[in-house]
């Protein structure tokens, strides 16, 4: 049996924002490096494919009540890249606030210096005050960010298809070191950006870093059918995720690619213990965490509903939501993956609170190991993803249960590897080298 790809959400304290008020939690861990570190080890020694952290270039509106996003990604998991030989880091990157040459450069160079173990996830900033913090007086909206990430992302891709393979000659004797005739300008000017090229370096291992991309907008499902090798997704319910893996797989067919060469990565906040009434008994403590009247009201403004309409505990149906999914503090595919819950029955704002992790959006999987590892498999099975990003509920310790309890049964059944097979990120998770342009579509420096 073909197994599935398993990375890991290294967000601190948890998917449960809140788990930092738990007795046993150190509300400064998220900024510990001797404590990702020792997360890092577990996930190489359970042969995780790679780590993931999710960012934001701003200050997050919740500080008063949980920690934010932290430590820059770049410099967390190259740091946790640099102690580990195969775990492959998922760097979470802006292209609303970021200049493509530079992220293009620093994702190549960061290819090579982990031997190809380099990802990018883009993201199009959805958070207004970080335009204060580049010099803009307002945000892009959601269309012009979109339009700006398909140019950054095909400025990107073609920076590092600018280096022909052969253009490293390192002939000693005539001392000619390269060919410039083969190392292309790409030259280009479009609507943001004006870029000459090339990079100062040939491509890395995996010939480019691994395009991940979580968008489930239009806008974001249009960019992943052109750019992604990976679409790290949401979904509550099974028929949810099955319709949305196969979407983008059509997409990917229409944008002249083949089917396989985009996997989808199915996001899981994983409670888990050695039997379910732990798992059960846990579960009530994060729960009691939770400012529940905040986070409705917050669940009723990505619903568009008016505040005060409905309280923690009052029922929501489909026919009290608009035909439409509005903008909020939820992306469209968090709005979208809770309104597929409520089309199936009547749901109140605390149990989508609760099974959305306390708001985080993604499905709360709960229960002993057994319990998690059949879950991962049935939905593996009916085709709802080609592998998971796994969310630890409180990181501390469902990390390492995880690894330690489920991991071991996944592997026994085949499902997942019990060895790195590969020594790339991009060779681990299947996808193939990527196509280059012909070197007449780029400008030689000679």
């Amino acid at each position: 049996m073909k197994g599935f790809h398993l990375n890991l959400s290294v967000m601190t304290p948890g998917h449960f924002r809140h788990a930092w008020r738990l007795p046993h939690a150190d509300p400064l861990s998220y900024l510990d490096i001797d404590y990702f570190q020792r997360l890092a080890r577990i996930a190489e020694d359970a042969k995780i494919d790679a780590v993931f952290l999710g960012d934001a270039p701003a200050l997050h509106d919740e500080i008063e009540e949980a920690p934010g996003t932290g430590l820059d990604p770049f410099v967390l998991l190259g740091n946790l890249a640099a102690i580990t030989t195969n775990l492959g880091v998922v760097i979470t990157s802006s292209t609303t606030y970021n200049s493509p040459y530079d992220l293009a450069r620093r994702l190549q160079d960061l290819d090579h210096v982990t031997k190809g173990r380099a990802a990018v996830n883009v993201v199009t900033t959805g958070t207004p005050a970080a335009a204060a913090n580049f010099g803009l007086t307002e945000h892009p909206d959601k269309r012009t960010r979109y339009r700006r990430a398909n140019e950054f992302l095909e400025v990107m891709t073609r920076l590092w298809d600018g280096w022909e393979p052969d253009a490293i000659i390192g002939d000693k004797n005539s001392g000619r070191y390269a060919d410039p005739s083969r190392i292309h300008r790409i030259d280009h000017e479009g609507e943001f950006f004006s870029v000459a090229g090339p990079l100062p370096v040939k491509a890395g291992p995996q010939g480019r870093p691994v395009v991940v991309q979580a968008g489930g907008s239009e806008g974001g499902l249009a960019l992943a059918g052109r750019f992604a090798d990976v679409v790290f997704t949401v979904a509550q319910t099974r028929a949810k995720a099955v319709a949305f893996r196969d979407d983008i797989r059509q997409r990917a067919a229409a944008a002249g690619r083949h089917p396989d060469d985009v996997k989808t990565s199915l996001g899981v906040v994983v409670l888990v213990a050695a039997t379910e009434q732990e798992a059960r008994r846990r579960e009530q403590q994060l729960y009691a965490t939770l400012p529940i009247e905040r986070l409705t009201a917050a669940l009723l403004r990505n619903l568009g509903l008016p505040h005060g309409e409905f309280g923690p505990d009052d029922p929501i149906a489909a026919d009290d939501l608009t035909g439409t999914v509005p903008g909020g503090a939820f992306s469209a595919g968090f709005s979208s993956s809770t309104r597929a819950l409520i089309a199936e029955g009547p749901r109140t704002p605390r149990e989508l609170i609760q099974r959305g992790a306390g708001g985080a959006g993604h499905r709360l999987l709960v229960g002993s190991a057994r319990q998690v590892a059949d879950d991962l498999q049935s939905w593996f099975e009916a085709g709802a993803a080609d592998g998971f990003t796994v969310m630890p509920a409180e990181t501390v310790v469902d990390l390492e249960n995880f690894a330690n309890l489920v991991v071991p049964i996944l592997q026994e059944r085949g499902l997942f590897q019990d060895a790195y097979g590969h020594r790339t990120l991009r060779g681990r998770l299947g996808l193939p080298l990527p196509s280059r342009p012909l070197p007449t579509a780029l400008k030689a420096l000679a």
